[in-house]
């Protein structure tokens, strides 16, 4: 079987598996802060993908946002990659039971290979394979249609409008947008982009996980994802990220970001 489809039925499983835990008790803990948790779901899932891959693919690397595989700093792009994040959007599994996503990015010496988005409670599967389209369930996604920021929604976390130097720089951009959206997962997010229903998604801050799998299907309907600054995102490490479509991502980094280049070099380099 092809990784590929291995994989789109492995997430569809751990997707299975994750609506029958919801029956049961939930264990929530803590991990950097109050707000950062994690359950005994997101750890039962990980192990569910993670044992699953090495027991068909035991050369293929691993980076989970739960500790499976190896550190990032580690890994050799060399093979296949698998990125994952078990539940993206802990706090929307723990407080709304939906709103939630697995996300699984892979990628081949280093090269996107494909993303996997599944929206667990809603049972919808957004996926696709380098150079051969991107898809919701089967059904094929249209390429993005270019909008400019004043006649678009953007996606952004309010609790960064807040903050006295990344804030400011975003205020701006979220005023001469149509209006802004919170979802409250990362990978959730970067699909909305991708269909059209966001104009762009921008965030000072993720880990590969957040954006691996999204970022596949997104470039595959013609989107674009880089850091703040317009560099390429890797894998390897975290990042700020802007994703969008082709117009409105130039818009926002040439008018609102890279006029603001220094400062936002030096806030990336702090959240390294």
């Amino acid at each position: 079987m092809a990784v590929y489809d291995f994989a789109k039925g492995l997430v569809i499983e751990a997707g299975n598996n994750i609506r029958k835990m919801m029956q049961q008790d939930i264990d929530i803990e803590t991990k950097s802060n109050p707000n950062d948790l994690v359950t005994n779901v997101d750890k039962a899932t990980e192990d569910f993908i993670y044992n699953n891959i090495m027991e068909n693919y035991p050369d293929h690397q691993f980076i989970g946002e739960e500790g499976h595989g190896r550190p990032m700093s580690e890994i050799e792009q060399k093979g296949m990659v698998w990125v994952i994040d078990p539940i993206d959007g802990t706090l929307n599994f723990v407080h709304q039971q939906e709103n939630f996503a697995i996300s699984i990015g892979i990628y081949n010496d280093g090269k996107p290979y494909a993303g996997f988005v599944y929206d667990v409670m809603r049972d919808i599967l957004y996926h696709a394979k380098t150079g051969q389209g991107a898809f919701i369930n089967e059904q094929p996604m249209k390429p993005l249609n270019n909008t400019v920021l004043n006649k678009s929604l953007i996606g952004i976390n309010p609790n960064w409008l807040t903050k006295p130097t990344i804030g400011v720089i975003f205020k701006k951009v979220v005023d001469e947008a149509r209006s802004c959206r919170a979802y409250g997962s990362a990978a959730l997010e970067i699909i909305n982009v991708a269909q059209g229903k966001l104009g762009a998604y921008i965030t000072p801050r993720l880990q590969p996980w957040d954006f691996a799998g999204g970022l596949i299907i997104l470039n595959e309907v013609g989107g674009k994802g880089t850091d703040l600054l317009g560099n390429p995102l890797v894998i390897t490490q975290p990042h700020s990220v802007l994703v969008g479509n082709a117009t409105i991502h130039e818009e926002i980094l040439t008018k609102h970001l890279l006029t603001e280049k220094e400062t936002l070099t030096a806030l990336q380099k702090r959240h390294q």
